[in-house]
């Protein structure tokens, strides 16, 4: 018999516990669903400034804080190697262009020897023709007949040859030209590389290298992003990038700012995963920017994702680790909907008018 009302004394018991708390009802309210970020402010656009050239930081042509535009120089690297090749090119163009049509030119030549070439196989031409002629008339004697033949097919062979000779000359000659321009093209990109431009309208955040050190493609100068424009870099953890979209209202607070609450939206999802924290990031936007902003600001962002209006909610310790309530009829299942940090939606299992107690610990 003792086993028989074990169970429900200690129902009677848990309920009898919870009664000494006056208990509260669910109460009808707007629910706010959202994800938290740590929020870190970035300028627009930022990016690192390298060099695709080694060599000693020659010049800097800016300062920390200052605006510049696209194609400004920023800094000069020395390198004395490529003014020698721009100048090796420069001369070696300007011998082919001499060589193909300038006073020296190689064509000249071949032009007139093609030119005397071709009266002579005129003339010979026409003295072959009058002798053949003569001789299908039986004047004149064979021999005059084929020496007047040999001169003219000789004529022609030679005239032939300086024909290929000139046009290969000629061919050669452009082709060295061509080549001798590319190097010199090639030579002056070489050089521009020695100074570092910028490759937008934007500010100077920050400069690593002094004037005299070494440079190499591997370490970055300076770096720089828009003037006038900050994103807000929001760190999400992996359990939540499912419930964000782009478009979805952010609150933004920042150390700098104390209670002040931002108001921005999502403006970028990217899809690869931080392994090493197990983070995605997001980009936000502000609505209104604050008047003054400094790359690296942090602070904290929620996004929201969820909202309904007039739902019957209770607080999150008046549930139970298995989401059950407990009321004056004992523990009761119920369906729960979205929640926050404070509150969560019922769905089914209690109304408004039902008391709940809060579980004991």
């Amino acid at each position: 018999m003792r086993t028989r009302f074990l169970i429900p004394l200690l129902a009677f018991l848990i309920v009898s516990c919870n009664h000494n708390d006056e208990g509260i009802t669910p109460e009808k309210t707007t629910l706010v669903e959202s994800v938290y970020a740590s929020a870190l402010v970035q300028p627009d656009s930022l990016y690192e400034v390298y060099s695709s050239v080694t060599g000693i930081l020659d010049k800097q042509l800016v300062e920390e804080g200052d605006t510049v535009s696209k194609g400004q120089p920023l800094f000069q690297i020395f390198n004395k190697m490529p003014e020698l090749n721009r100048e090796n090119a420069r001369l070696n163009l300007q011998l082919a262009q001499e060589e193909f049509s300038g006073n020296a030119a190689v064509l000249d030549g071949l032009e007139k020897e093609l030119h005397t070439a071709k009266l002579k196989f005129h003339n010979d031409s026409i003295n072959f023709m009058r002798q053949k002629r003569l001789w299908e008339q039986q004047i004149g004697s064979n021999a005059e007949y084929d020496n007047r033949k040999l001169q003219y097919e000789s004529s022609h062979n030679n005239l032939q040859v300086l024909q290929n000779s000139y046009a290969r000359t000629k061919n050669d000659l452009q082709t060295r030209m061509q080549q001798a321009k590319n190097n010199y093209q090639t030579a002056i990109v070489n050089t521009g590389d020695f100074t570092i431009t910028s490759k937008i309208n934007g500010k100077i955040y920050a400069i690593h290298k002094n004037e005299g050190e070494i440079i190499t493609a591997q370490q970055p100068l300076a770096s720089m992003g828009k003037s006038a424009v900050f994103i807000v870099e929001l760190l999400v953890d992996e359990v939540d990038i499912v419930a964000l979209k782009k478009g979805q209202n952010v609150l933004i607070t920042l150390d700098a700012y104390s209670n002040t609450v931002f108001e921005g939206k999502i403006d970028k999802i990217y899809p690869q995963k931080d392994e090493r924290t197990q983070t995605f990031k997001v980009d936000a936007v502000f609505n209104q920017m604050p008047q003054v902003l400094y790359p690296g600001l942090a602070g904290e962002a929620n996004i929201i994702v969820a909202q309904k209006e007039n739902v019957l909610t209770i607080p999150l310790e008046y549930l139970t680790d298995d989401n059950m309530i407990m009321t004056d009829d004992g523990l009761q299942e119920v369906i729960l909907g979205i929640r926050n940090l404070k509150k969560v939606e019922i769905l089914s299992g209690i109304d408004e008018h039902t008391k709940i107690y809060k579980p004991e610990p």
